[in-house]
């Protein structure tokens, strides 16, 4: 797509013009996309015409997703399958290929948190969050390289998530606000070396948005890790009742997945077709 066609596209589609969507025709993988963010991401692409893998590690889930934007109208396919395998990430731009002929976009959402306070944390708790926020992503853009690194034209675009604990740190995420951290190392890196073909690198760095990480621990939602369940969320159980949790966040509320998706998806839009190496923080304002 030339610089004049990016044009177009973003005027045909802000004076309501461009019907099939911003991203009609190009394939997007969307990792951890079975849940959560990663789910409302597959449904914003697709809604803007994007042809969408659909991969987690919970295969039911990921493939309820791809057959409700397929009945929806759109097109999408399934490729379940966990990050951590180290054959994973090329099983998986295989398979869109195989289905799609080409890739346009990566966006590298899954992970999860696994907590402890620094002198408590293992060197498991430590190793697992660098393998999948950072070696995860890695071997997928890697095995991607072939089909990216090509001065075809195309709008082309990697996002890789990040956290405001990658940008601030937080108490009890030693482990997981280093690997968020190198992620912008990573993602900044990307857009050096192959910007001359066309593909922008950027990072979206979540703040406090309504999911399994952020709520309630006592909730029960856990993840499995080699056999042993690790609790997701927040512990409240000291938490003071009267306190505020959105004190610091000057739209006083979290965000919601459906809404924090748009931030992914216009990254990988003819919007911000000369924005490359960027981290955009999507925090209602926290941290300012």
């Amino acid at each position: 797509m030339s610089a004049s066609d990016r044009l177009n596209t973003i005027k045909g589609h802000l004076s309501g013009n461009y019907p099939q969507g911003m991203l009609a025709g190009e394939v997007a993988i969307i990792t951890g996309s079975g849940q959560g963010i990663g789910k409302s991401c597959a449904e914003v692409f697709a809604r803007e015409g994007a042809l969408v893998v659909v991969t987690d590690i919970d295969a039911d889930k990921a493939n309820a997703v791809a057959a409700d934007i397929n009945a929806a109208g759109g097109k999408a396919i399934a490729v379940p399958g966990n990050v951590l395998d180290e054959k994973f990430g090329e099983h998986l731009i295989a398979e869109t290929v195989k289905a799609f002929g080409k890739i346009n976009h990566i966006v590298n959402n899954a992970g999860f948190t696994y907590d402890g306070m620094i002198h408590k944390t293992s060197d498991k708790q430590w190793e697992v969050m660098l393998n999948v926020h950072q070696t995860a992503p890695f071997r997928i853009i890697r095995a991607a390289a072939p089909y990216l690194r090509k001065k075809d034209g195309e709008n082309k675009a990697i996002v890789n998530i990040s956290s405001t604990s990658g940008l601030h740190g937080n108490v009890g995420q030693a482990n997981y606000a280093t690997a968020k951290a190198g992620v912008v190392g990573l993602t900044k890196t990307i857009a050096k070396e192959w910007g001359g073909f066309g593909v922008r690198a950027n990072t979206v760095a979540f703040g406090w948005v309504d999911t399994r990480l952020t709520r309630a621990k006592e909730s029960g939602a856990n993840i499995e890790i080699d056999g042993q369940k690790v609790a997701l969320g927040i512990p409240t159980g000291n938490r003071a009742g009267k306190a505020n949790p959105y004190a610091d966040i000057p739209l006083g509320r979290s965000g919601t997945a459906d809404e924090v998706a748009g931030s992914v998806m216009m990254m990988c839009s003819p919007l911000t077709s000369y924005i490359s190496g960027h981290t955009l923080e999507v925090t209602g304002g926290r941290g300012i």
